[in-house]
């Protein structure tokens, strides 16, 4: 279809040049003599003749790069085709303004050609602001529209809505965010951004199989967030091409959206806490479901392996929380049940300490 309709407009095009141009060509030739040779509707019908044989010559390539052109426009989020066609139009407006002064000078240079050169230059400038710019566009949108809500009515239920996640990859890798949404403690909209989702790729297609294989458990977990798991989950198509960390665009992103970072990763949280951002830390969240053992308290544990120190055993809860086993070497492998002594609490987690029952009835 598409190559028909440039073979339409060649014939269309060579028609209005053979119509135009031919009876001054064939009064350069000197071949008036012949009446019916000058009329402009032969010209006409030689110009679209020849242009159509023209037309199969040229209309493959032109196909192609119409094509390539429509492929393009297709992958490109229509959020940021509109806000370029946007700044592209306004630039227009603006340049149509500025050059009309100059149309009335009598220099060629200044009338004609300098119109053209600053149509195209604040074209250019207008679309590279309105892609650039169009996640502050889009977050200034969304302020304008909350603040007259607010004005409206200052209870009104938008200003209550919970406030939007956004996944990193670590947490993505981690896999417990499924379970945490699937447990609705989370509220609100999931947004991964398609950066994250390139660098999970990226990990997911890695030689190192180690890589490889917690990347495919990244794109597993995504895989159950969005088909699986009852929450709304988006795609944020956009990205920051003037920052090249995937860490320093989350935190844009949050800025931009007014969004806050689900993460795991202990530097980004400080990161997010020194710049103003709101962020969610499984780990933190870990930590504090974690259940309570005071000293005293009675568990039933495996002893898995031996400790650091003589004759320690090293034992785990359910959560991972390491226990400390006084005496417990020789009970490595066997269940038993054990006294705890004391609790402590580290930067890095907390540790138990305790010591087998028996010994205790021993004694």
């Amino acid at each position: 279809m598409l190559k028909i309709i440039v073979n339409l407009f060649f014939v269309v095009l060579g028609g209005t040049v053979g119509y135009l141009y031919v009876p001054d060509i064939i009064h350069l030739l000197d071949l008036t003599d012949i009446s019916w040779v000058t009329s402009p509707y032969l010209g006409m019908v030689l110009g679209a003749i020849i242009f159509f044989l023209i037309s199969y010559w040229v209309a493959g390539y032109i196909v192609n790069f119409l094509r390539w052109i429509e492929d393009a426009l297709i992958k490109v989020p229509a959020v940021d085709l509109f806000f370029g066609s946007l700044g592209l139009i306004i630039g227009l407006i603006i340049a149509y303004f500025i050059t009309q002064p100059l149309q009335d000078i009598n220099i060629e240079v200044i009338s004609q050609v300098l119109p053209l050169f600053i149509m195209i230059l604040l074209g250019y400038f207008g679309f590279q602001v309105g892609f650039k710019r169009r996640d502050e566009f889009v977050n200034l949108l969304k302020t304008s529209k909350k603040d007259k809500r607010r004005a409206v009515d200052e209870e009104d239920a938008e200003t209550n809505e919970p406030r939007v996640k956004i996944l990193d990859t670590s947490v993505i890798i981690d896999g417990r965010i499924a379970d945490i949404c699937q447990t609705n403690f989370l509220e609100g909209t999931i947004v991964i951004p398609q950066f994250v989702l390139g660098e999970l790729q990226h990990i997911a297609d890695s030689s190192d199989a180690l890589k490889r294989n917690r990347g495919r458990r990244g794109l597993d977990v995504l895989n159950r967030i969005q088909k699986e798991l009852p929450v709304n989950v988006e795609i944020y198509e956009g990205d920051f091409e003037d920052i090249s960390e995937v860490d320093s665009k989350l935190i844009k992103l949050a800025k931009v959206i007014d969004g806050v970072i689900v993460t795991n990763d202990f530097n980004l949280n400080k990161v997010c806490d020194l710049q103003g951002v709101n962020v969610l830390n499984i780990n933190d969240l870990a930590n504090a479901v974690k259940p309570v053992v005071l000293p005293g308290e009675e568990l039933v544990v495996q002893v898995i392996k031996d400790g650091k120190e003589h004759n320690q055993g090293v034992a785990y809860l359910d959560d991972g929380t390491m226990i400390v086993v006084e005496e417990g070497k020789d009970y490595i492998g066997k269940t038993i049940e054990v006294l705890i002594t004391s609790v402590l609490q580290t930067s890095a987690g907390r540790m138990i300490f305790a010591k087998p029952k028996l010994l205790e009835k021993a004694l």
